[in-house]
């Protein structure tokens, strides 16, 4: 049986190597002349930058099983104790986010109208509604404070979303399950915490499984890297993907390679494309799949890391980093203390620090120039964190159509795209457009693709 896997991003490397370790005869095209999408991994002057995720959570199993198959598992790195310190930025302050419910009770984060309000969770009914925002969700269960200073700063931390547009449902599945399966979140966690006891394992939050992140030593592109060796010359780069064609029960997929076109008929397709990319190459394949996955929307965001001197900098970084809500007013979404997260990310006495510029919420300034991102950075810095350090190293990622939005409806418009590409045949995704953003998402995705096809195609 043969396969062709598109796109050589997390999701699509993943799902070509179960795809391979399951016997089938494997192509994955990849545009790019390197693997890993917008998880890459860049170094300058001694810094280890990256442009977009920079781990995953060891709580879930998915990434780390896949990390024992490649027999890596002496390449992670995991995070340092400080990364369990995150703060919010709250009139001209950070504030350290509780991590437990002692140390909400005395935090500054909310009011205590605020903290009673969260609370009185346990007395609000369940909605009888398919699907909300996050924002009505959170406004209903939990009050405007926790909206504005817990859930507003997650959500741009993690999907760089709207709060306000974004689907409970597809973006947080595990929390809408809570109040479906246990009338509410606190109910819900007691539960949760009472079952994993039992089992004599750790309880989780309620936005999913915790963990220690963890990457690789040499950043996520190790980990793209060792899957694209891994397949070996089943990974071909600079492979752009014009057309896919349905031939009786084969699909032909035209691309060219190095500025070569060239046709070839595959049993299966998996598209591991961005949406919009996706959208593109089932133009005259199918009209309401291309329709469909052209109106997932994205969030832009740039990302600049700024490398400094760590002496006479004006601040400690004792933490993971820092999230603005938007009720704050800043220009920027948040920053990520590498070095202090993963110290080796810096050299000796330096520190490195990623700002993140645009989102949902202001996505006009993620498009601006490279210099015009770094003043922004370096000034909300300044107001922030009192650094007034100049940079000795800067890099600046700008990424158009960064993080998938899912918005209201999202998970039902999934649904349709997955029922559409059965009908046509052996068509299938596998993106994080779908059905999680993380990294962990995409694994587990992919494994279950790629059982998927295989079944199909016995």
């Amino acid at each position: 049986m043969r396969v062709c896997v598109i796109g050589g991003g997390v999701s699509g490397l993943s799902t070509a190597f179960y795809l391979k370790r399951g016997g089938a005869q494997v192509k994955l095209l990849e545009r790019e002349n390197y693997p890993g999408g917008k998880a890459r991994t860049y170094y300058e002057k001694g810094y280890i930058v990256e442009s977009g995720p920079n781990g995953f959570l060891d709580g879930k199993p998915d990434t780390l099983e896949l990390v024992k198959l490649l027999g890596a598992e002496k390449l992670l790195y995991r995070s340092s104790d400080k990364a369990r310190k995150r703060f919010i930025y709250k009139n001209g302050r950070l504030v350290r986010l509780p991590e437990n419910p002692i140390a909400f009770l005395s935090s500054y984060l909310l009011s205590w109208k605020g903290k009673v309000r969260v609370l009185g969770e346990l007395l609000v009914p369940p909605s009888e509604k398919e699907d909300e925002t996050l924002a009505e969700f959170v406004r209903r269960r939990l009050g405007k404070e926790a909206l504005d200073y817990l859930l507003d700063p997650m959500v741009a931390g993690i999907f760089a979303g709207d709060p306000e547009r974004m689907s409970l449902k597809a973006a947080f599945p595990t929390i809408y399950r809570l109040e479906r399966e246990y009338g509410g979140l606190i109910r819900g966690l007691i539960a949760k915490a009472k079952e994993a006891k039992k089992k004599g394992a750790k309880s989780s939050g309620p936005a999913g499984p915790g963990g220690v992140l963890t990457s690789f030593v040499k950043g996520m592109s190790q980990f793209t890297q060792l899957l694209a060796q891994e397949l070996g010359e089943s990974f071909t780069p600079e492979a752009q993907v014009k057309t896919l064609e349905k031939k009786k029960d084969k699909w032909l997929v035209t691309y060219t390679l190095r500025g070569k076109e060239k046709s070839e008929e595959f049993d299966a397709v998996v598209l591991s494309l961005p949406a919009y990319a996706a959208a593109q190459v089932l133009k005259e394949t199918s009209r309401e799949l291309s329709e469909l996955l052209a109106s997932i929307e994205y969030s832009p965001i740039s990302v600049v890391a700024l490398g400094f001197e760590k002496r006479g900098l004006g601040h400690n970084l004792d933490g993971f980093g820092f999230l603005v809500p938007k009720v704050e007013g800043r220009k920027i979404l948040g920053a990520l203390w590498d070095s202090s997260v993963f110290p080796n990310r810096a050299p000796e006495g330096k520190a490195l620090i990623r700002v993140m510029i645009g989102g949902a919420r202001q996505p006009e300034l993620a498009l601006k120039s490279e210099e015009e991102l770094t003043e922004i950075a370096l000034k909300e810095l300044k107001r922030i964190m009192k650094i007034r350090h100049y940079p000795e190293m800067v890099k600046v990622f700008r990424h158009e159509k960064g993080i998938p939005h899912y918005t209201i409806g999202h998970a039902e418009k999934v649904e349709r795209i997955f029922k559409l590409g059965r009908e046509l045949g052996n068509l299938f995704f596998c993106n994080n457009a779908y059905k999680g953003v993380g990294i962990n998402d995409c694994t587990k995705s992919a494994r279950e693709t790629a059982e998927e096809v295989l079944n199909s195609l016995c």
